[in-house]
């Protein structure tokens, strides 16, 4: 809840000083825009610019180094989800990758690095409720005022609610597709590389970000022909993956290998129906899957 300005100007600046951090700590998503407004619902009486500008003295200008600063807090209170966790894993690789290449100037990379931020910050919202309520469910307007921002910020990154659910797809399978070749990259034997990859596909499904998790069960979902078209190119690229391994395997004669991939992947995205935590892992799972098919 938020508290009401006092009336000496000094008091007042101080006061909306700790709003604005409060918010930080709270709604690390929210934007500079977002949270003026709010605070000027309240009475106090502060401008975006005049948020960043407290956020900039504190070091917390950006997402990543708001939810960093989470991050290094103790107490339960400061826990991150499981989508704030991914967002500061793939900002601590773009920063790492912008060291070494150190191809932009130090005036321009904060402009960009916010950019990015606040692009990956729409995907993962953009998923999560693409997940809850399906496409035809899921509006523009909802998906700004969950990251608090305006919906034409929204637009500004992605022209259309398609584009923006093409997108999250895209970056899944990037994701996906990155998970099970790392997995499956130094093991030779075909029965051990499928498993592998089986217990990476799980995993990104029950244990991963709202993005894989979208991306992996879109893989069955029925779409429209104009966004099956679109997202068709992406889960190609994935399931041929799939295609060399189960090619690899040695089966009995007339085993129809494309019949044998179709029923794994229901297998597998089946598990986000009645996976629960604390039970069987991911890698048993896979584990138990491939013996059944193996028969041995």
């Amino acid at each position: 809840m938020t508290n009401k300005p006092p009336h000496d100007r000094r008091t007042a600046r101080l006061a909306a000083e700790k709003e604005v951090l409060r918010y930080a700590r709270e709604h690390p998503e929210f934007g500079q825009a977002h949270v003026a407004e709010a605070l000027r619902a309240a009475g106090f009486n502060i401008s975006p610019s005049g948020v960043r500008y407290l956020w900039q003295e504190h070091g917390l200008e950006t997402t990543y180094k708001r939810l960093k600063a989470l991050e290094r807090s103790s107490g339960p209170e400061f826990e991150l989800s499981p989508n704030q966790r991914e967002f500061l894993r793939r900002g601590d690789v773009s920063r790492k990758l912008a060291r070494k290449t150190q191809r932009r100037t130090v005036a321009g990379s904060a402009e960009t690095e916010a950019t990015a931020e606040r692009r990956q910050l729409i995907l993962a919202a953009a998923a999560q409720l693409f997940g809850e309520r399906g496409y035809n469910g899921a509006s523009v307007r909802d998906l700004a005022q969950q990251v608090g921002l305006l919906p034409g910020s929204v637009y500004h990154h992605f022209p259309s609610k398609e584009e923006l659910f093409v997108e999250v797809h895209r970056e899944g399978f990037r994701q996906l597709i990155a998970d099970v070749e790392a997995a499956i990259g130094r093991e030779a034997d075909p029965w051990r590389r499928l498993e592998l990859a089986c217990t990476a596909h799980i995993h990104a499904l029950v244990e991963g970000n709202s993005i894989s998790t979208v991306t992996g069960v879109s893989l069955f979902s029925l779409h429209e022909p104009r966004l099956k078209r679109r997202l068709q190119g992406d889960r190609d690229r994935y399931e041929e993956i799939f295609v060399r391994l189960i090619g690899d395997l040695e089966l009995p004669g007339g085993i129809d290998r494309t019949l044998l991939r179709m029923f794994l992947f229901g297998a597998l995205n089946w598990t986000l129906i009645w996976f629960r935590p604390g039970k069987k892992k991911p890698q048993e799972i896979a584990r138990q899957m491939v013996t059944m098919i193996r028969g041995h």
